[in-house]
C-alpha cells in the first residue's frame, strides 16, 4: 500500500530541499508541486501576458514532469528542460499570482493526486495537507522566520550566480506570505493534524533528522 507525506509551508522554508532528501531516505518519489506552478508562471512571463490570461491556454499547455535516474524531478515546457529557469527569483514572485487562480489549481489538482495513487510520495507545496492530500499518512508544516528564509534564499541565488538584494528578497517573502495566506482558493495554513516544524535555529541535517523523527513517529502510531 502506497504511503504519502505532505509537507506544507511558506516560501523559502526549505521545503523542496528537505522534501527531496526525505524522499530519498524513505525510498519514496518526490513531487515538487511548486515547480509545476513555477513552470506555468514561466510560460506567462515568456509570453509576456498577465497571469490570468493563461487560463484559456491551460488545456493546450505542454508541461511535462519527468524523473531522472536518481528520482530527481525535471520540468519541461514545450519540450525544453526548464528545471533551472523556473528557480529565478522573478519566477517565484509570478508563481504566487498564478497559484491564486482557481482554474490553474483545478487543472493541476488531478495530476498531483494521481502521483500519490500510483507511488509512495513525499509531496510539498502550500496546500498539500489541506487540499491535495487531506488524508496523507504524515503531514508536516515546515516554517522559519522571514529573516532566516530571506538569508537562505539569498545564499541559494548567489550559489547559482544570480544577483539579488537581501532587503528585496525579505520584502518579497513577506508579500508572498500575505498573498498565500489571504488568497480565497486554498490559502496557506497548517492542517489541524500537521506537525509544526520551525527550522529557524536548525541547519539542514538537523532539520532532516527532525522530519525523519516525525515521519517514523507517525508511522509507528
Amino acid at each position: 500500500m502506497n504511503k504519502s507525506v505532505a509537507i506544507d509551508g511558506p516560501a523559502g522554508a526549505g521545503k523542496s530541499t528537505l522534501a527531496r532528501q526525505l524522499a530519498q531516505r524513505l525510498g519514496f518519489m518526490y513531487v515538487d508541486t511548486g515547480a509545476i506552478y513555477r513552470t506555468v508562471a514561466l510560460y506567462t512571463m515568456r509570453r509576456d501576458i498577465p497571469p490570468e490570461e493563461v487560463v484559456p491556454e491551460l488545456a493546450g499547455l505542454d508541461i511535462q514532469v519527468e524523473y531522472d535516474g536518481q528520482g530527481v524531478q525535471r520540468m519541461r515546457l514545450n519540450g525544453e528542460d526548464v528545471s533551472e529557469a523556473i528557480r529565478a527569483h522573478q519566477v517565484s514572485r509570478r508563481a504566487s499570482q498564478v497559484a491564486a487562480l482557481p482554474e490553474v489549481r483545478a487543472f493541476l489538482l488531478d495530476f498531483q493526486r494521481r502521483q500519490a495513487l500510483e507511488h509512495s510520495v513525499v509531496m510539498d507545496g502550500r496546500d498539500i495537507g489541506t487540499v491535495v492530500l487531506p488524508h496523507a499518512d504524515v503531514k508536516i508544516f515546515l516554517t522559519a522566520s522571514p529573516e532566516v528564509r530571506a538569508r537562505r534564499r539569498l545564499l541559494e541565488l548567489e550559489q547559482r550566480g544570480q544577483s539579488a538584494r537581501y532587503e528585496q528578497i525579505l520584502q518579497d517573502i513577506r508579500d508572498r506570505d500575505r498573498q498565500d495566506q489571504c488568497r480565497s482558493i486554498a490559502p496557506l495554513r497548517q492542517a489541524e493534524d500537521a506537525v509544526l516544524l520551525d527550522t529557524s535555529g536548525l541547519d539542514l541535517e538537523q532539520s532532516l533528522a527532525a522530519m525523519l523523527e516525525i515521519v517514523h513517529g507517525r508511522q509507528d502510531t
